[in-house]
């Protein structure tokens, strides 16, 4: 995909129908100014390394085609004019902010449906005092003598 300047991006029905469909579509968007190779601005940034800690797979929309109508799509979606924006499962969770926030409280994997969300309260509820090897065995398997 090459650059145009002159090109006038996507006009406001488009915008809608992007938004709608990028909604609908993907268990986890996010809506930012640029991509996640090359985030525009640093909440976009923030908000793209927080999701890759957990998830790899997510769509990444690029606002910037055409901002102020991105900026009232979404408001009609979230109430929230400003972006980054991140849905999941079709429900506006929040901007860069908000995401790192529930990263910091621990519930940012669980969050983004993240495969391995469950993974830690999955172990600690199986032994307490046994510890959990990479390959998903525990100390109490191993015939080491020390």
């Amino acid at each position: 995909m090459t650059f145009d300047p002159m090109s006038e991006g996507l006009d406001d029905d488009e915008v809608r129908e992007t938004v709608d469909a990028a909604i609908e579509d993907n268990e986890v968007v996010l809506f930012m100014k640029g991509t996640p190779v090359m985030p525009q601005c640093g909440y976009s940034k923030r908000a793209v390394g927080l999701i890759t800690q957990y998830r790899e797979d997510f769509e990444a929309v690029d606002t910037l085609q055409n901002l102020g109508a991105f900026r009232e799509a979404l408001n009609e979606h979230s109430g929230w004019e400003t972006i980054p924006q991140t849905y999941v499962d079709g429900e506006f969770v929040g901007g860069s902010d908000v995401l790192a926030q529930l990263d910091e409280e621990g519930d940012l994997a669980a969050t983004l449906n993240a495969a391995d969300a469950g993974e830690d309260e999955k172990a600690s509820a199986t032994s307490e005092d046994a510890t959990t090897a990479p390959d998903g065995g525990s100390d109490e398997d191993l015939d080491a003598p020390f």
